[in-house]
């Protein structure tokens, strides 16, 4: 894994995701989703770009928080939008 600027200015300690069902995007809509992205800036639980809706990347969009890490059981990486690289 790579190493980028981004993970330096996450604010300290992991952000506490709202208890999630899934995508809350997608669960309002009735759409679905394929995984869950956890936003290291703010605890935002989104949908992945495999998903129809793309709500990780829509958030990252709106706010510029760069860095999630995959939600999904057992998954420890990292993705850091603005250097597209995992990390």
């Amino acid at each position: 894994m790579t190493s980028c600027v981004h993970l330096t200015e996450l604010p300290a300690g992991q952000p506490v995701p709202r208890p999630p069902d899934g995508c809350g995007e997608c669960l309002a809509a009735g759409t679905s989703w394929v995984h869950l992205r956890l936003c290291l800036t703010c605890g935002h639980v989104g949908c992945c770009d495999s998903s129809p809706m793309r709500h990780a990347s829509g958030h990252h969009d709106k706010t510029g928080h760069p860095v999630v890490r995959s939600y999904e059981p057992g998954e420890h990486w990292r993705w850091c939008y603005v250097d597209q690289t995992i990390v």
